[in-house]
């Protein structure tokens, strides 16, 4: 039986006398010994960790062949400086001053930046913007209910609003009817009457005298709710304003030239005034001096700015013109030159300006039941139209007087009435 290892044999141990003293003095020399090779491990069922990238060997470390793993695989082995063994890190290589750099700082991502400053910016706006309309809104005063006027016409194509001037002094001091020669009388009336249609031929402004001829139709009274039957009683319009309010001016208008009213807005004395010095003065050419001591008028002739009290002065002065057609001329080209400076980007995105114009012209307004804040904006921006594009302003065609009252030319009228209705193109010309 052989005790040695497999592949010796006894001439292997006499041959090569490996374990064997020798007969010499001195030591034996090293010699050496073959390798004894093992039978392989089976290999082993499981993955292979994940082997991190391999580091390059520093010179003058363990090992320069380029397999040489030291057994810790756990990234960049630390120390050893100049002279030393491993990679770079506290001891100091040439030149890092003892410490192995970090990774960069990375830039500031201006972009982003850009975007989060823009979004938040767009929600601020929003933001100001839809509080802004609610605050409008709010202050609305829809005191006038169209549902109480009866036997309506049909509405035809595009937006009419009735506008209407009165003499009201409600919320003015003595000192603010002095100012604006407004006197003291009680009630109100209306002072001036004008049709607004927004269409797509372009907006047209129709003046109503308020001397004009006109029928009172049959009507609920807007407080009593009794009905009062029409006699064919013919009158001034404004009587009709003075005899029921808003309700039976609507009516009356509707009955008079078949016009379907959809809106409703009046506006006062002092509202008018505090709305022309919110937004600074309204620029006008006046091509004839003129002066009325009633209403406290005294312009000259040429540009100039009015202000509030100069404004209304120019929109009431009856007496310095031989017809009242002659001062609705004037309140028409007043209302499109207030509205075109107002509706301005200076007034609009200028929280100085707009706030003001919009606190005193809503404070004193008053609009029927049905209308929003968006509706009296078309209206305002429809107003801006009359004198610029396709916008056309007239008054109501004149065919004579009776008494002292102006006759409406029924024929004109009409014909007027269809091109609205049909949202055409204006021929019509008024007086």
């Amino acid at each position: 039986m052989n005790d040695w290892p497999e592949g010796w044999t006894d001439d292997n141990r006499s041959g090569n006398r490996y374990g064997q003293g020798s007969g010499s003095d001195r030591p034996e020399s090293a010699r050496s010994m073959p390798h004894v090779q093992r039978r392989p491990a089976p290999p082993q069922q499981r993955p292979a960790p994940a082997r991190p990238p391999q580091v390059p060997q520093q010179p003058g470390g363990y090992g320069d062949a380029p397999e040489y793993d030291s057994g810790y695989n756990t990234g960049q082995v630390y120390g050893g400086g100049q002279g030393g063994r491993g990679g770079g890190g506290y001891g100091g290589g040439p030149g890092d001053g003892g410490y192995v750099q970090g990774r960069p700082t990375a830039a500031p991502d201006w972009r982003r930046r850009i975007k989060i400053g823009a979004l938040a910016l767009v929600v601020v706006v929003l933001a100001v913007s839809v509080g802004t309309y609610f605050w409008a809104d709010s202050k609305l005063k829809r005191e006038v209910d169209l549902s109480k006027v009866i036997e309506r016409p049909k509405a035809g194509d595009g937006t009419n609003y009735l506008i209407v001037g009165s003499d009201s002094r409600a919320g003015m001091t003595s000192e603010d009817k002095k100012r604006l020669h407004t006197g003291s009388a009680e009630g109100k009336r209306t002072d001036s009457m004008m049709i607004l249609h927004d269409g797509s031929n372009g907006p047209t402004l129709v003046s109503l005298p308020r001397d004009s001829n006109v029928e009172i139709p049959s009507f609920v009274g807007s407080e009593s709710g009794k009905r009062y039957e029409g006699k064919g009683r013919t009158t001034k319009l404004n009587a009709a304003y003075a005899e029921d309010g808003p309700e039976l001016l609507v009516r009356t208008v509707e009955f008079n030239t078949g016009l379907h009213i959809d809106h409703y807005v009046e506006i006062g004395f002092g509202g008018f005034a505090k709305i022309v010095d919110a937004i600074g003065g309204v620029e006008l050419d006046i091509p004839k001096a003129f002066k009325d001591k009633y209403s406290g008028a005294d312009f000259q002739a040429g540009k100039q700015t009015l202000d509030g009290q100069q404004a209304l002065a120019f929109v009431r002065t009856r007496h310095a013109f031989a017809s009242d057609l002659d001062r609705t001329k004037n309140q028409q080209k007043f209302l499109a030159a207030l509205a075109s400076q107002t509706a301005t980007p200076s007034t609009i995105i200028n929280p100085f300006k707009l706030y003001p114009t919009m606190g005193a012209g809503l404070d004193t307004l008053i609009v029927d039941k049905d209308m929003s804040l968006w509706d009296l904006g078309q209206m305002f921006f429809a107003m801006k139209g009359v004198t610029g594009g396709d916008g056309a302003s007239l008054n109501m065609p004149i065919s004579g007087s009776t008494g002292n009252n102006l006759v409406w030319d029924k024929a004109k009228v009409k014909q007027l009435v269809e091109q609205l209705n049909n949202d055409e193109k204006v021929t019509v010309t008024g007086s």
